[in-house]
C-alpha cells in the first residue's frame, strides 16, 4: 500500500477489483478552499485505455509489484513469440494479444523490456525507435524531392510504414515505435 502523495510516474497501481493501472502523469492540487487533491492520468496495462481519476490526498492507494525484466527476441514459436531473459537465459513464450503491436518491429535477437506481474507477462516495451531496412519499395521518380510525398514501403519484419519518395529498396531507416511514422535515414 501507498498513499497517493506517494504516487510516481510509471507506479503501477491495483484499483477497481484488482485491474492494474499505470500512472502516467500526476499533479497535486491545493485549491484555495476545501481539501488537498491528486489529479492522475492512468492507463490500463492490459487495454492501454487512458483515464483521469482524482484521488483525495493522502488516501491509500494499492500497487503492485510489476517486475520489468530485459529479455531479448529469440524467434517465432507457431503464433507465440519466445523471449530470453537476459539475465538467467530462461525462455518464456508471450502471446501475440501480449505482445500487440511491437511485433511489427521484432528482429530476432532484439533487446526489449517485458513487464511481468505474479509470473505473468503483461506487455512489451520497446525502445521509442528502431533502425530497420527497406525489404521493398517502389522506385522514385526522377525530380523526387525531400519535401514531396510519401509512397509505401515494407520493412524487413514484414510492416509496412509511409516513406519520403527519395527512399530506396535495401536503405536502412529510424522508424518511431510509438506511431510507426519514418523519422529518417540511418547513415551506415
Amino acid at each position: 500500500m501507498a498513499s497517493t502523495n506517494d504516487l510516481k510516474n510509471g507506479m503501477v497501481l491495483k484499483l477497481d477489483g484488482g485491474q492494474l493501472w499505470s500512472v502516467v502523469e500526476f499533479q497535486h492540487v491545493k485549491p484555495g478552499k476545501g481539501p488537498a487533491f491528486v489529479r492522475t492520468k492512468l492507463k490500463h496495462v492490459l487495454s492501454g485505455k487512458v483515464v483521469d481519476k482524482t484521488f483525495n490526498a493522502g488516501v491509500k492507494v494499492e500497487t503492485a509489484n510489476v517486475d520489468k525484466r530485459g529479455m531479448q527476441f529469440s524467434y517465432k514459436d507457431g503464433s507465440d513469440f519466445v523471449f530470453m531473459d537476459t539475465e538467467t537465459f530462461d525462455q518464456i513464450h508471450i502471446s501475440p494479444d501480449t505482445v500487440g503491436d511491437a511485433a511489427n518491429y521484432l528482429l530476432e535477437g532484439f533487446d526489449v523490456v517485458v513487464a511481468m506481474y505474479e509470473g505473468n507477462p503483461l506487455y512489451v516495451e520497446l525502445p521509442a525507435s528502431v533502425e530497420l531496412v527497406i525489404e521493398y519499395t517502389e522506385p522514385g521518380v526522377q525530380g523526387d524531392r525531400s519535401t514531396g510525398g510519401t509512397k509505401p514501403a515494407r520493412l524487413e519484419t514484414g510492416y509496412e510504414i509511409g516513406v519520403p519518395l527519395f527512399i530506396t529498396t535495401g536503405e536502412k531507416v529510424k522508424v518511431d515505435t510509438r506511431s510507426g511514422e519514418y523519422l529518417g535515414r540511418v547513415n551506415s
